[in-house]
């Protein structure tokens, strides 16, 4: 009964609580979270490696038209044919390239009746929330080598609008910027390779780093199953604590009142004293001898005197 009472009191039950809901999160959400971040890293991470070891092809060899895009297509190197259309540029604001602001320039491109959207490279602006000018791509038809990449989408009140007389966004959604231009573009955008025409500054290809997330998620996967044993410990100690004062305290109470054990030390000592043939108090004083009664030797003295020189 005593561990029940230790136990089911408000605060272990509150902790005990607030300790399952961390573990249940740390299990349900903030592992899976990281550890899912670790995975489409680590899958990402083998679509480059395989599409940087495989040579352009034709676009049409891996995007069909009219058929959903392959998601494993994503940084596939394509190769295709059209012309640039300049006059929906659109660049894109507050990006960062090697930690320094940048500007995306993205155009449209008509090759074989599709038009794609086409990501230039960037330019360094002056300030960071400057436009620069950007060079026109070339006119005619030319051949580009390009990355297939998925859109970002767009974050609500931040889609494509007009600055300072250009076409401006903050992400790179080739749908948000079809319905800006009036003109219909394929579901994903097309990263121009570098030194190809048209091309800008290129942009680098992501590093092949996993990342942390996978310490990350066993770190909580780790914190969830500590927390618990952390609660089983404080009362299994809490729990001894209390066993021990209760101990103590019914020792405490059994003990002999103060002045017993003296006063048995000291009957033990007059039994031994008594069998020796010893005895206590005025008894023994008698025996031994007593003092001279010194009243009955002065009256005696003076008897001896009147019998000698008489009464006078």
């Amino acid at each position: 009964m005593s561990v029940l009472r230790t136990i089911l009191r408000p605060g272990p039950i509150a902790l005990g609580i607030a300790v399952a809901a961390f573990a249940a999160l740390c299990f349900s959400v903030l592992a899976p979270w990281q550890l899912g971040k670790n995975t489409t890293t680590s899958h990402r991470n083998e679509l480059i490696r395989h599409a940087v070891a495989t040579p352009a092809v034709p676009i049409a060899e891996v995007v069909a038209p009219g058929l959903p895009v392959d998601p494993n297509a994503e940084w596939r190197e394509v190769s295709l044919t059209g012309r640039y259309l300049p006059d929906h540029q659109v660049l894109v604001r507050l990006r960062s390239i090697e930690e320094r602001p940048s500007v995306e320039v993205l155009v449209p491109f008509e090759s074989a009746g599709t038009v794609y959207l086409v990501n230039r490279g960037y330019v360094r602006p002056p300030k960071a929330a400057d436009l620069p000018d950007v060079p026109a791509p070339p006119d005619g038809t030319v051949t580009v080598d390009a990355r297939i990449r998925f859109g970002e989408g767009t974050d609500p009140g931040r889609g494509v609008g007009r600055i300072g007389g250009k076409q401006t966004a903050y992400s790179i959604d080739p749908s948000a910027v079809a319905t800006a231009e009036g003109i219909a573009l394929a579901p994903f955008y097309l990263q121009l390779s570098g030194n190809q025409p048209g091309s800008l500054e290129p942009i680098p290809l992501p590093q092949l780093d996993a990342g942390p997330y996978l310490s990350y998620g066993l770190q909580w996967l780790a914190f969830g199953i500590m927390a618990p044993l952390g609660v089983v410990y404080f009362l299994v100690t809490e729990i001894r604590t209390r066993r021990r004062a209760s101990a103590a305290a019914k020792g405490a109470g059994e003990s002999p009142r103060p002045g017993t054990e003296a006063d048995d030390a000291t009957t033990r000592k007059k039994d031994r004293m008594r069998r020796a043939g010893f005895t206590t108090g005025s008894k023994q004083r008698q025996t031994i001898g007593a003092a001279p009664d010194l009243a009955a030797d002065d009256d005696q003295v003076k008897r001896k005197l009147a019998d000698r020189y008489g009464n006078g």
